[in-house]
């Protein structure tokens, strides 16, 4: 069985589309395992690893009120981070990371508490994916257990969002071929 980078990069070679990877708590892992798959080239952008919080706003275009707010560990800011990094790096695909690793607690969340975000392109098509998505994950396990998770998480979240885009175009097909009920 391949990997789900490899599984991502095929999916997005196939449909002639393109990736960017805004990243905090994951620092990089998140390209790094995309890159490692042999053809990423086609597809990959870049990333960013917007570690320090003002870089998330300088940077990826976070709001600042919603930084000084509620801090760099929140869903909204996942959701800002990923399209970020897609408009500023010209991608149809972006993702994000951002959360706490440990050893302590950041900006009054545990340590575990991760935000997984993916922004996409819209499609008018019934039943499919586009726009963006935010998974919240509470994940135990020590600073690397919970950063591989993180990347495992961010990478499926796609994939998730990929197959329904495929399930809905593939309902539309069905559609027409059967006169449209």
């Amino acid at each position: 069985m391949s990997s789900p980078a490899t599984e991502l990069v095929r999916l997005l070679t196939v449909r002639g589309e393109s990736l960017a990877v805004a990243e905090s708590l994951t620092g990089g892992l998140v390209a790094a395992e995309v890159t490692a798959v042999p053809g990423a080239s086609k597809v990959f952008r870049g990333s960013v690893t917007a570690y320090a919080t003002e870089l998330k706003r300088e940077l990826l275009g976070v709001d600042a009120t919603l930084l000084a707010e509620r801090g760099a560990v929140d869903p909204q800011v996942a959701a800002e981070m990923a399209a970020g990094v897609r408009k500023a790096l010209g991608a149809d695909w972006g993702l994000a990371t951002t959360g706490v690793a440990g050893p302590d607690p950041q900006d009054g969340q545990a340590v575990g508490t991760v935000f997984v975000a993916v922004d996409g392109p819209f499609s008018a098509l019934p039943g499919s994916a586009g726009g963006g998505k935010v998974e919240a994950l509470r994940l135990n396990g020590d600073r690397a257990e919970i950063r591989m998770e993180s990347v495992r998480s961010v990478l499926a979240l796609l994939l998730k969002e990929l197959a329904g885009e495929q399930t809905g175009n593939e309902r539309a097909q069905d559609t027409e071929r059967n006169g449209g009920f």
